[in-house]
């Protein structure tokens, strides 16, 4: 692990852009109740692998300034788990696989890779993965309601019928807040209409979004959702080649606003339209019986990129619960890579959208998005990880990293902290690492700028870490958490400390792996796993810092797939 200086300054670019504004849609209310006891996962069993959608334009030239070759950083300190941290086994596969009661008994698709969404806050941990969701105690880690299916969570058709062969509605990649201004939890998931008969997309998709009405989540929510269909219809906007799915959204707060981030790909024909990102009024959203807040609107793909590309994955911040009102008032920030043609790069880009207060009116076209591009260390695709050959006759199988598009970005403490997987090392060395970023931003007259505080590396000897997400208090102190896995390592939960310098402390395993992942995806052909494309990482109210992330944690499993996840509370 190691800090390094700035290579590199770019200039501050700034633009205007066009604000579409449209109606959020209410869509009734919901809660844990009729949410019991699982199926057994006894019976037939049916795949589906999510997409890994490339964003990429492979076919465009690179920077001048870009990088030529790979990082190859100190080893980090492997130490084992320390005692006095909170840590419990969260959702599993079978748990995702068997939720569901009533009408949705065994309607759940077996899922890979294992999508992330975790939050904390007033004494309660949400986590949902895939299409489940469960509350449990911060306090002690036990759970407080059942496994419930998405679908069912939301009022949705089942995902499948075995009985009929009926598809429902297409969930995927939720995404889970905490809010402690308004004392909500927000909760978000894609959404994508399908024929019954075949699952085929038909067209219309959206942004769900759940909000409590309250501070605890075992209670009722309020339900909505923002048309992405992006064709002209519905008050959207016509993009290219739409209709439009709106894949993996990504979400953050500031005082005013909530913010949803999207990659927009053509559900019918090939293409990329870049990121949308949709803001609205947090505090008419937190309020379910007063008016409903608009929806503003900007096609960030639209925006010109460096060396043509077409800017994805703006990864918006939030702050820790019970921050201090902020030095640069109504502006929400971003982090994304410019890794455009997925091989190496050396910048980011630092985003602001300013003048968030005009969320809560009825016309909030009056935001404004501005850019400044950072040099830094270099990080690039990373290779995938490698793990344990495991019992009797199992085929190792690798384990997919994706790429090295900006993770969850944190605001603490005037800082932005932000990482990428990354590809370590050269020849017999190379494996995926961890590339960290620390930003202090600032806004003049609407204009974002930016400095490169800190940087550095996660990277251990003859292992592979990846999937980061960076959790900070409000003392400007907290976490790196990710997944970790070797030839001698089952993939496991571990984290390093992080400060406002970048400084990190050693690798600590907060939970070892059982055994080898050998889900369905990784079974045949070039034997790769999909794994988790994010983690999750969040302060709570007394400054601990929580993270959850995939590993395997126990045995429990269906035929098609073992993953799960581990929950760890630690005091930085």
């Amino acid at each position: 692990m190691q800090l390094i200086p700035t290579l590199l300054l770019l200039p501050t670019i700034g633009f205007a852009q066009n604000v579409s504004v449209h109606d959020l849609i209410p869509s009734g209310t919901g809660s844990f109740k009729g949410a019991g006891a699982a199926a057994d996962g006894k019976g037939p069993d049916t795949p589906r692998q999510e997409t890994d959608r490339n964003f990429r334009n492979i076919t465009l030239p690179r920077a001048a300034s870009a990088p030529t070759s790979p990082a190859n950083p100190p080893n980090g300190t492997i130490v084992p788990t320390i005692t006095g941290n909170l840590g419990f086994v969260g959702l599993n596969h079978f748990d995702q696989r068997t939720a569901g009661t009533g009408a949705y008994t065994n309607t759940q698709f077996s899922l890979e890779p294992p999508d992330q969404a975790f939050c904390v806050g007033n004494g309660f941990a949400v986590e949902s993965v895939n299409t489940a969701i469960r509350v449990f105690s911060a306090s002690t880690g036990a759970p407080l309601t059942p496994v419930m299916a998405l679908n069912q969570f939301f009022n949705l058709k089942p995902e499948f019928n075995r009985v009929s062969g009926r598809r429902g509605d297409f969930t995927s990649d939720p995404k889970c807040l905490y809010d402690s201004q308004t004392n909500r939890f927000f909760l978000t998931v894609l959404q994508a209409d399908v024929n019954p008969e075949t699952g085929d997309f038909t067209g219309p998709s959206s942004v769900l979004i759940a909000v409590t009405k309250t501070g605890d989540p075992t209670g009722t929510w309020s339900f909505y959702k923002i048309n992405t269909t992006n064709d002209g219809t519905g008050g959207t906007p016509k993009n290219p080649n739409c209709p439009c799915l709106g894949d993996q959204p990504l979400i953050g707060l500031n005082e005013d606003g909530f913010f949803i981030s999207t990659n927009e790909f053509p559900q019918f024909v090939r293409g990329f339209n870049g990121t949308q990102l949709y803001a609205l009024s947090k505090t008419l959203l937190a309020n379910s019986t007063g008016m409903l807040p608009k929806v503003a609107h900007i096609n960030v793909g639209n925006i010109p990129a460096p060396d043509g590309g077409i800017w994805y994955t703006l990864q918006p911040a939030v702050a820790p619960p019970n921050a201090p009102t902020p030095a640069i008032r109504h502006a929400e920030f971003f982090l994304s890579a410019l890794d455009f043609d997925g091989t190496l790069d050396n910048r980011i880009a630092t985003w602001s959208l300013t003048k968030t207060d005009v969320l809560a009116t009825s016309n909030p076209s009056a935001i404004r998005l501005t850019f400044t591009l950072l040099g830094t260390e270099t990080y690039g695709q990373p290779p995938n990880a490698r793990q344990p050959t495991g019992p009797g006759n199992f085929q190792p199988q690798m384990i997919s990293t994706n790429d090295d598009r900006m993770n969850q970005v944190v605001f603490a403490a005037g800082k932005l902290y932000g990482g990428v997987n990354t590809i370590l090392g050269t020849g017999v060395t190379t494996r995926a690492g961890i590339a960290y970023f620390v930003v202090t931003p600032s806004v003049k007259e609407q204009q974002v700028s930016a400095v490169l505080s800190g940087q550095g590396y996660v990277s251990a000897e003859n292992r592979d870490v990846y999937y980061p997400s960076i959790g900070v208090n409000n003392s400007g102190k907290g976490l790196i958490g990710y997944s970790l896995s070797g030839p001698d390592n089952f993939p496991s939960a571990a984290y390093s400390l992080v400060d406002s310098t970048g400084f990190q402390g050693p690798i600590t395993i907060s939970k070892a792996g059982v055994g080898p992942e050998d889900g369905f995806t990784g079974a045949s052909g070039a034997h790769v796993s999909r794994w988790g494309d994010y983690s999750a990482s969040f302060a709570d109210e007394l400054g601990n810092v929580w993270f959850a992330t995939e590993c395997i944690p126990t045995t429990k499993r269906t035929v098609l797939a073992n993953w799960g996840t581990y929950i760890t509370r630690v005091t930085p």
